[in-house]
Order: structure tokens, then sequence, then C-alpha cells
């Protein structure tokens, strides 16, 4: 069944007001939300980047039914993969049947912060394996000691763990990345609406959720919505794989100079109208996607949940009958 969800934006949004726009979401019918697990946001205009495991357990006691996962949690560089484990372990046993932990091979954007040295792609891929093994193994409680190639662990045990473990879903955009999710997690996460990365996901064995994010900026006009999501989301017009190489939020804005306000519309849906917006969901629909959520771009996020409720909603569950 195809469910339809709502982007928690750490990179712009405080924690109080995360807290707030969740419950917001699950009055709002909203099935699940991910909310992005940042050390730093992608530009400065952005400016927040609140630590999400605080933020986790705050949703937990606010919230009663709606599903919440991290898109993505890196687990290999600024935070060992033991710690995710307990982490993730800990707010699967506030909010029971429904957290997932969404993992991925990260942005030096983030992972740069402890000094480490930031790896090829390759090796990026055999560390998140690795992590997810890690995880795994403790997951299964008692004393685990696990020594691999990238990490270590010494007599640890996670002593709260939930009734139901969360499941574990895998972001992805390049084959190698989908073989990966499709071999050791129980789900894939993607970016863009390509039918090869979910096809790549099933044919190493991956049979779990679909997930996919859809960018837009409701506004009043068409104009005041690209102006916004020009400005608070240049980085959704910045090509290729400089958005997992770039250092520092400066940075970005200097890849962004040359992003005008007509390329970003071209990736996001801008206006009143939800037509574009449907538009992006069918494709998502056709590439393989199951679960969609939508990321709306700039503070006005109550106009947004107005136009979910009265514009949008209606028109994306009509796409796939039976959907929530």
């Amino acid at each position: 069944m195809t469910e339809f969800g709502y982007t928690l934006s750490s990179e712009e949004h405080p924690p109080a007001d995360l807290l707030r726009h969740a419950v917001r979401a699950e009055q709002a019918g909203f099935s699940f939300a991910s909310i992005s697990d940042h050390f730093h946001p992608w530009t400065d205009e952005q400016g927040q980047s609140p630590f999400v495991w605080s933020v986790l357990g705050g949703i937990a006691a606010s919230t009663s039914t709606i599903r919440l996962g991290t898109g993505v949690t890196c687990p290999t560089i600024r935070i060992h993969p033991a710690i995710v484990a307990q982490a993730a372990a800990t707010v699967a046993a506030m909010m029971p049947g429904r957290f997932f932990l969404g993992v991925g091979t990260g942005e030096n954007l983030n992972e740069h912060v402890t000094g480490e040295d930031w790896p090829s792609p390759d090796e990026r891929l055999d560390m998140l394996e690795e992590a997810i093994e890690v995880i795994r193994t403790l997951w299964q409680g008692g004393y685990q000691t696990f020594r691999g190639d990238y990490y270590s662990v010494e007599q640890a045990r996670i002593y709260t763990l939930p009734e139901d473990l969360p499941p574990i879903i895998g972001a992805a955009d390049k084959p190698l990345a989908a073989d990966l999710a499709g071999r050791s997690t129980d789900g894939l996460w993607s970016t863009k609406p390509d039918p090869e990365t979910v096809r790549g996901f099933e044919e190493a064995g991956g049979a779990g959720p679909r997930y996919i994010q859809v960018h837009l900026c409701w506004a009043e006009s068409e104009e005041e919505a690209v102006t916004t999501a020009h400005r608070v989301w240049p980085n959704a017009a910045i090509p290729g794989e400089l958005p997992q190489e770039l250092v520092v939020p400066r940075h970005f804005e200097q890849a962004a100079e040359t992003v005008t306000p007509e390329l970003v519309a071209e990736s996001v849906s801008c206006g009143p109208d939800p037509k574009g917006c449907v538009e992006q969901v069918q494709q998502c629909l056709d590439a393989g996607y199951d679960h969609v959520y939508f990321h709306q771009i700039g503070p006005d996020q109550e106009g947004f949940f107005r136009f979910w409720e009265n514009d949008l909603r209606p028109l994306v569950e009509a796409l796939a009958p039976g959907s929530g």
C-alpha cells in the first residue's frame, strides 16, 4: 500500500518547532515522517541543525500514531555505530512499532567535524555495511564483541532493547548502494525517482518499503514560492556529487551562486497549484516507490498543512487507491 509522509527539516527549524510540526503532521493524517540527521545545515540561510536524537525523544512523547524515521543517519564517522545502535533502540522503545532507522554513507558536510578523513565512495559503502553489521549484532542482546576492518566493539551490551527491533532502511541513488540496501537492510531510501535503483535493490534481495522525497514550496503565489525556495533551498539544484563532497555551508553557498530561481523551480514544485506536485508523485509511483514524503521548503509549514488537507491529499491518494 502506498503511504504519504512529511519531512521534518532539521536544517530549517529549531527543535521546539520540529515537535510542533510532528504533532501537526499526525493530526493532518500523515502515516509517517522523516527527520534529517545533520551536524550542519546545507547553507547558513537555513540556519538550524539540532541534535536529532534529542528531538526524537520529544516527538516520541508528543505523538501517538505517526511513524518516524531518520532520513538518514550516517553511522560511520561522526557517530560510532555502537552509539547509533543504542540511540535507535532507545527511541524504538519509547515509540513501539513507530520508529525506523534510515542509514546512509553521509556527506562530508557533517562527517568531517571529528577531524577524520573523508573516505572514497567505495570505502564509505564498505564502512556502512560493517556499521549495519555492528548495529544488528548489538541488537541481538547480551554482551557482544565485534572486531572488523573499521569498527571494534568490546564486551558491549545494550540493556534497553525494544520488544520489536526497528527496521533499517538503506539510502541509495546508485547501483552499488542499491545492491547494499537490498542485501543488508529492510527497505530503500532514495532522493531521485529512478526505477533502476528500485530494480537494483530488488535484484539484490530487497523486499521492503521504498521511500522517496518530493520537494515543494507552497505559497499564496508561484512567484513568492520560487523566491522562498531559491533563498532557502538552492542546494536542490546543485548538480552531481558535490553535495557529498563539500565541507561547510559556505561552500554550498558558493556552489549555489550560479543557481537561478528558474533552476530551483525545475526540481521544486512551487506555488498554490498542486498540479506540479501531483506529477512528481506520479513519477515516484511509476518508478516503484511506495512511501512518498513531502518537504515543504521555508517557514510556512501551517500553510502547507492546509494545502495538504484541502488540495493535495485527495489528488495524490487518488493516484494510489487504498493509500493513506
